[in-house]
């Protein structure tokens, strides 16, 4: 119960904070770490590196958990190749650095460095082979664009995890008209079996299920309306970008299944509808596929379901809807303890209406709760932000 008022209460404006960061980064993605991009560019030295020997063991006279002397026994490793920070590193052939790691001699490791002139080095660590080729490429990877994203495609899913997860980093964090460019060279097959395999993490797996509604073809649909029909949770993983990337492929004609799977639909789950709202806002505000119009339709069936139409009323103000406006008048009105959250956006629905009526009723339901039309005021002093270009 708390958390739904405090939701209905932030609602308004960080849900087109989040679309508006999908227009800058890929649609569904979230990073899970810094990229090794990111990673280099903080710091002021990258090597590459084998390990010479171990720290020394322990003295056998040493006492449990303290040191027999002042200083922390180090490993020793030999720089093989320095990716940035040549002239810092000079004549330096060996890093002396902590490493408590199990690792026998000749074993590849990546090392970096910050505050020279004494620098300070990282915590190694362990790379494979292909790891270390990996890294090695890395700067000389395109800056922006197709030709950045081409490199990470090829290690989606890489038999190195380390690099399966840095690649599908790269890709959330790209902007999704990088994504957009490199259509023709997406294999959709392997992107199929991705999305079929239920062992892929369901963040990779909305990223392919974004790349696929850049590639794919109404002969994907069948396979996407099996999933959306689904009871298995494995198969419907990553739903928001899965409908996104049905609508995507179908348009308009693929709104009634959503609806009635998950916005008219009472018994669908929670998670459900608001990955159906999520995909509808995506195409609301980034593709021009399915009209605006058409697409309110759909949202506006949430309204027959007083406790989650707090989820829709922003977007109903955000896209300039004011046709319900005696609708949501009726639900602040009727609302009861399971969907009083309701009346804060319905309040700032009615602030962000240009029509005359609009604040007309807001005095009227300032009578019946004045503490929603206060907390509405408090937390929102300024109003809804209304501009946004329309899509018709």
């Amino acid at each position: 119960m708390v958390r739904r008022v405090v939701l209905s209460i932030v609602l308004l404006v960080p849900v087109f904070d989040a679309v508006a960061r999908q227009a800058s980064a890929c649609p569904f993605c979230a990073a899970q770490s810094q990229t090794f991009t990111e990673e280099f560019a903080s710091m002021h030295v990258v090597a590459l590196t084998r390990l010479v020997s171990g720290p020394p063991a322990a003295k056998k006279d040493a006492k449990p958990g303290k040191l027999s002397g002042e200083e922390v026994p180090k490993a020793v490793f030999e720089i093989t190749k320095v990716l940035k920070g040549k002239s810092l590193v000079g004549d330096l052939k060996r890093i002396s650095t902590l490493y408590f790691g199990k690792a026998k001699p000749g074993q590849s490791f990546l090392i970096m460095g910050v505050d020279p002139p004494k620098i300070m080095w990282t915590t190694p660590l362990a790379l494979t082979g292909r790891g270390e080729k990996y890294l090695a490429r890395l700067r000389a990877v395109p800056t922006e664009g197709a030709d950045r994203l081409r490199f990470f495609q090829a290690h989606l899913e890489d038999q190195d995890e380390m690099l399966a997860r840095d690649a599908y980093d790269e890709f959330a964090k790209a902007p999704y008209d990088w994504v957009i460019a490199l259509k023709s060279e997406m294999d959709h097959e392997q992107l199929i079996q991705w999305i079929k395999d239920e062992n892929v993490p369901a963040s990779r797996r909305r990223l392919y299920l974004t790349m696929l509604g850049v590639c794919g073809t109404s002969q994907d649909l069948p396979l996407l309306e099996q999933f959306l029909k689904s009871n298995d949770r494995r198969k419907k993983a990553g739903l928001d970008a899965m409908i996104a990337c049905y609508l995507t492929l179908r348009g308009a004609k693929g709104m009634p299944l959503i609806e009635e799977l998950f916005l008219k639909n009472k018994k669908a789950e929670y998670a459900d509808t608001y990955a159906a709202i999520m995909a509808i806002r995506f195409h609301g505000t980034q593709s021009k596929l399915i009209p605006r119009k058409r697409l309110l339709v759909g949202l506006r069936y949430m309204l027959d379901r007083p406790q989650l139409a707090d989820l829709v009323i922003p977007d109903l103000a955000k896209w300039e809807d004011w046709s319900q406006m005696g609708r949501l008048v009726s639900l602040f009105k009727d609302a009861d303890e399971k969907s009083s959250w309701v009346r804060v956006p319905v309040i700032n629905y009615l602030r962000a209406c240009p029509l005359p009526q609009s604040k007309e009723h807001i005095k009227e339901l300032e009578k019946v709760d004045p503490a929603a039309v206060k907390r509405a005021r408090t937390f929102f002093p300024f109003g809804v932000d209304k501009k946004d270009p329309k899509t018709s």
